[in-house]
């Protein structure tokens, strides 16, 4: 990854990132430099002088300096640090705990695989929340949530123990700021549930993002391990959002969590109502058991909804419908209900069902866009 020119970087943007990753500061508060040394016990050979502005005459060659020897140092946090000054980005980390070495078979949590996967669903149940929050997203929104996390850098610390996300401020601080409330009004929801035995404090809890999808990455997260913490820090060029804390409190999840996590996210599952929609699609698969009455079929989504494919189940007539316009390379429009449990890729009750005629033109741009959703994928 390119790094800013020098003349770009703030010293105090840099000062506070090596703050940030544990470098410890020496000299005296006050001062034109400030000598920082990586964390840890005993004397490293890395040392940077770092200026207090850019006023000095020598600041743009100490800054030089000092990325480069960032760039050679093995402390595992220097990474990190160039990372947050190529793009001002927000943190967010996954730190799962655990006395199990690494290397034991009975600890695959710690495994690269398995630590990316609930960092993902995490930013994915967020993103999903900056679009709509919602009790169950299921397939809904799935677009507009990738296309947020496009952007996100993940680096994986040395054995796999942690993980960093990079989120851009822009445009990723909805994503982050989503985030934060989120996993905090979960531990509030999950305390208040576990000391009063009500669940209530979680339907409040969808407001600030909360979901089945964020309670699900949370299990992931914490299954296997003696527990795991979530960590956000803001962007230090930038600050805190308004509302916000300046410097967020870890948010812990415990194994004792479970339980309640599991129930909060069925319930969620079981509570998001169907919702009623009128949709255009392509036929893409068709069956049905008998030469006569009702067949299932499969639609690539066009408009009306944002799910990439439904299932329906239509009666003789509206099947026959659908298989015309199936055979004359048409879209169909039908009315219907998305139904939750399936996450929103089953459509019940439909009515209403006619082939749709579009021009040669317009046929085009319906193929293009489906191509470039496969693309996508």
């Amino acid at each position: 990854m390119p790094h800013r020119p020098t003349t770009d970087i703030d010293p105090r943007v840099l000062g506070a990132l090596l703050h940030r990753h544990g470098w410890q500061r020496h000299g005296p508060t006050t001062g034109h430099y400030t000598r920082w040394t990586p964390p840890g016990p005993g004397t490293r050979p890395t040392s940077l002088l770092i200026p207090d502005s850019r006023t000095f005459p020598d600041s743009d060659d100490l800054i030089a300096e000092a990325l480069a020897a960032l760039a050679r140092s093995a402390d595992p946090g220097a990474r990190d640090i160039l990372t947050g000054l190529t793009v001002p980005s927000d943190e967010i980390r996954w730190t799962p705990h655990t006395t199990r070495p690494p290397t034991t078979d009975a600890a695959p949590w710690t495994t690269h695989d398995h630590l990316q996967s609930a960092a993902r669903a995490t930013l994915l149940a967020a993103a999903l929340a900056v679009h709509t929050p919602a009790r169950h997203h299921g397939a809904r929104h799935r677009r507009h949530a990738r296309a947020l996390l496009d952007p996100v850098l993940i680096s994986t610390a040395p054995g796999a123990r942690a993980l960093t996300a990079f989120v851009p401020v822009h445009p990723g601080r909805p994503l982050t700021e989503r985030l934060h409330h989120a996993l905090a009004a979960t531990r509030d929801a999950v305390d208040y549930q576990r000391a009063t035995g009500g669940p209530e404090a979680f339907d409040t809890a969808v407001a600030a993002g909360v979901s089945h999808e964020l309670t699900d990455a949370l299990i992931t997260l914490v299954h296997g391990t003696e527990g795991a913490t979530v960590t956000l820090a803001w962007a230090p060029a930038t600050g805190a959002p308004a509302g916000c804390a300046t410097r967020p409190e870890p948010v812990e999840f415990t194994p004792g969590d479970l339980p309640v996590l599991r129930q909060a996210g069925a319930r969620y599952l079981r509570d998001e109502p169907p919702v009623p929609v009128r949709l255009t699609g392509t036929v893409v698969r068709l069956r049905r058991p008998t030469p006569h009455g009702p067949g299932t079929v499969r639609l690539r989504v066009l408009t009306g909804a944002d799910v990439r494919n439904v299932r329906v189940t239509l009666d003789e007539p509206a099947y026959r419908t659908a298989v015309h316009a199936h055979l004359a390379g048409l879209p169909i429009r039908l009315s219907g209900r998305l139904e939750s449990s399936d996450g929103f890729r089953r459509l019940t009750g439909a009515y209403g069902v006619e082939a749709v005629e579009v021009d040669e033109a317009e046929r085009d741009r319906l193929i293009k866009s489906l191509d470039e959703d496969d693309a996508a994928d």
